[in-house]
């Protein structure tokens, strides 16, 4: 006999409301991920405790091809034919592949409850082949590509220092070329590298150049079993179990070969590779903030004070409304915007979407506070304990800050959405006027 959902527990979708997002081809895609991630990520909880997964997980995404729908759509079908991987599971066909159903990836692989075992497995492969697939040479998408889409090596995203969070600009991780030329030597630390232990190599944003943005380039760096790189974790509040890394690099030879792109194009590729990263970073955590309220509110139902029911008491009522209100607003943006990317080309939604995106990302952060802060609250001293009933909500509350910091810290992203917006609007505006033209002719009679 099937359950009736907790209300908040799912998204309204999948409540059985109507909705003009989903075709049958992404209902299918839905009951599969969920299958599969209810049995690869069984014990999240269990991994998330002791602060790592097992060493076999990766290969098991990657022998179910689960780690390719970590990139963003349009897959790059033409590399995936090439390999040998035609379809993901389920049967999905890669060329059918689109933002809805990275949408519905990121939602369901969030449903354990904790951040940190799905990103051990998901953000290197998200963030890290994302700039080779755009920006890199053939050559050099030939040498790493082949490995890395297939799971057979692994990659990170190292952009963060310990003097450079969201000030990208400011990077001081050097890179200088050999004298005879062959090389860049990187010399420098990259901290709150997630995955960085387990890979073999990072796409990493470096200065190859003068001091600002413009003297900044990115750079295939091999780092496990490399002479001159040193590398340890650091323990965080949260995500235990992702990996979280500090990197020293001390003058690492890097073939001139691996320069993704252009040099002096880093922060420009740094900046588009933030749009994935911050919309992947707004699922997951909208999909917390839903586990802790519904969590919040079963708990209610069942638990007793003053003789009866919280969920009778008006307050209660009145934090989990608030709560509710907060979630599905900001699930609503998401899947519209979700949706407008199905129908935009790329750099449409670069130029449009860009400082969206990250308002939608520091409105994430905004929800799972609101949600995890008053599920605890409920919960009461079941939720200030590491196990038992408030288990996971005490874990989703120390998950915040790692919601609202990383991919941007929320009040950066707040000033870039307005700043982009005001760009936008600009530009539009002069092109108004410009496509105005003057009246021809005399105003005499």
């Amino acid at each position: 006999m099937s359950k009736v959902p907790i209300p908040f527990s799912e998204p309204p979708w999948l409540m059985g409301h109507p909705s003009p997002y989903y075709t049958d081809s992404h209902k299918k895609w839905q009951k599969t991920c969920r299958a599969m991630f209810d049995e690869l990520m069984a014990d999240a909880g269990e991994w998330e405790r002791q602060g790592d997964v097992p060493e076999s997980l990766y290969s098991q995404f990657a022998a179910a091809n689960m780690l390719i729908p970590n990139l963003s759509s349009p897959l790059p079908v033409q590399w995936l034919h090439k390999l040998g991987i035609r379809t993901l599971p389920g049967g999905l066909p890669v060329e059918e592949f689109d933002s809805i159903h990275t949408l519905i990836y990121a939602d369901e692989l969030a449903r354990s409850g904790s951040l940190g075992p799905g990103g051990a497995i998901t953000t290197g492969m998200a963030f890290g082949v994302p700039p080779i697939l755009k920006f890199g040479s053939k050559s050099l998408q030939e040498r790493f590509l082949p490995d890395l889409l297939t799971g057979k090596k692994r990659i990170c995203i190292a952009i963060t220092e310990p003097s450079a969070g969201s000030d990208v600009g400011n990077i001081q991780t050097t890179a200088t070329r050999s004298k005879d030329g062959k090389h860049f030597i990187v010399n420098g630390t990259k901290k709150w590298i997630t995955n960085g232990l387990w890979s073999d190599y990072a796409s990493m944003a470096v200065r190859t150049g003068g001091p600002g943005p413009a003297g900044l380039s990115m750079l295939v760096v091999p780092l496990l079993h490399t002479k001159g790189v040193n590398m340890r974790r650091i323990k965080v509040q949260g995500q235990t179990a992702a990996g979280t890394t500090f990197i020293e690099l001390d003058d690492v030879l890097v073939p001139v070969e691996n320069l993704i792109g252009k040099e002096g194009m880093g922060m420009k590729y740094v900046m588009l590779n933030f749009n994935h990263e911050r919309l992947s970073i707004s699922i997951g955590v909208n999909r917390l903030s839903r586990v802790a309220i519904s969590a919040a509110f079963e708990y209610c139902l069942k638990r007793e004070a003053f003789g009866k029911p919280l969920m009778d008491q008006a307050v209660v009522r009145h934090r989990l409304a608030k709560c509710g209100a907060e979630l599905e607003s900001h699930w609503a943006w998401i899947e519209q915007f979700t949706y407008s990317l199905t129908k935009m080309s790329e750099e449409e939604a670069n130029r449009e979407l860009g400082g969206l995106t990250a308002l939608l990302k520091a409105q994430a952060g905004r929800v799972i506070e609101s949600c995890a802060s008053t599920a605890v609250l409920l919960f009461g001293g079941n939720g200030y304990s590491k196990s038992g009933q408030g288990e996971v909500v005490e874990r989703i509350y120390r998950e915040v800050p790692g919601a609202r910091i990383p991919g941007g810290s929320e009040d950066v992203m707040l000033d870039v959405a307005i700043r982009q917006l005001v760009k936008n609007f600009q530009r539009k505006t002069k092109e108004l006027e410009t496509a105005v033209e003057p009246p021809s002719g005399s105003s005499k009679l």
